[in-house]
């Protein structure tokens, strides 16, 4: 699943915790305890999550009868330029002139629906982002509180600060482990199911008696 970043810039932004004003309180004039900051990636944890490559897989099979559509549009055009370079001497003027309008709206047709087609992706893309990424916010939110970090900065989000981020500091797979655990998706039964009986096959007609 291609996930822009307009459909996570808000998710992006509220995925920087800053929790060091609350330890703060505990006790003035203690010791200040050590900085601790993770690093994750939204993007790609949204994508990695079992959920996430569920509804990719589900994005596919719902766009794959408008994608073949547009593909089908291609060859037709590129067979009628073909044809076009091919009759280039032996075509009439009437007959080039038909070609070249049949062109036209074949082009003008997809690109109508190639524009169509993003719009509804993203749209769509936009809704999973938006699902999966708010509740894998409070499974960052608990996971980074319980584990006593500071701030935990995204790298995926535009103009992100971060230049750096050790392996060891990147919980990106971490969330993504909970995630799951906390959000299993549910399996399509495999058994097969059970035939219902056949219905008794009706009994012949009796012939009218004369």
């Amino acid at each position: 699943m291609i996930v822009n970043s307009r459909s996570i810039g808000t998710l992006a932004a509220l995925a920087i915790f800053c929790l060091a004003p609350a330890r703060g309180l505990r006790a003035q004039g203690a010791a200040a305890a050590p900085t601790k900051i993770a690093v994750i990636n939204i993007r790609n944890a949204i994508v990695a999550t079992a959920e996430g490559k569920q509804a990719q897989a589900q994005l596919l099979s719902q766009f794959a009868p408008k994608q073949t559509e547009l593909q089908n549009l291609q060859k037709q055009i590129e067979d009628l330029q073909r044809r076009m370079t091919e009759g280039a001497r032996t075509l009439s003027d009437d007959e080039k002139a038909k070609m070249q309008r049949e062109g036209e709206l074949l082009s003008r047709r997809l690109q109508r629906g190639n524009d169509d087609l993003n719009e509804e992706l993203n749209a769509a893309q936009g809704e999973i982002v938006d699902g999966i990424g708010r509740k894998m916010l409070e499974v960052l939110d608990r996971y980074s509180r319980e584990n006593g970090f500071t701030a935990v900065l995204d790298t995926s989000a535009q103009g992100s600060p971060v230049v750096y981020g050790s392996s060891n500091s990147d919980i990106t797979q971490e969330i993504v482990r909970l995630y799951d655990q906390a959000y299993p998706i549910k399996a399509a039964s495999s058994a097969p199911a059970t035939p219902k009986p056949a219905a008794p096959a009706p009994a012949p007609a009796k012939k009218p008696t004369p």
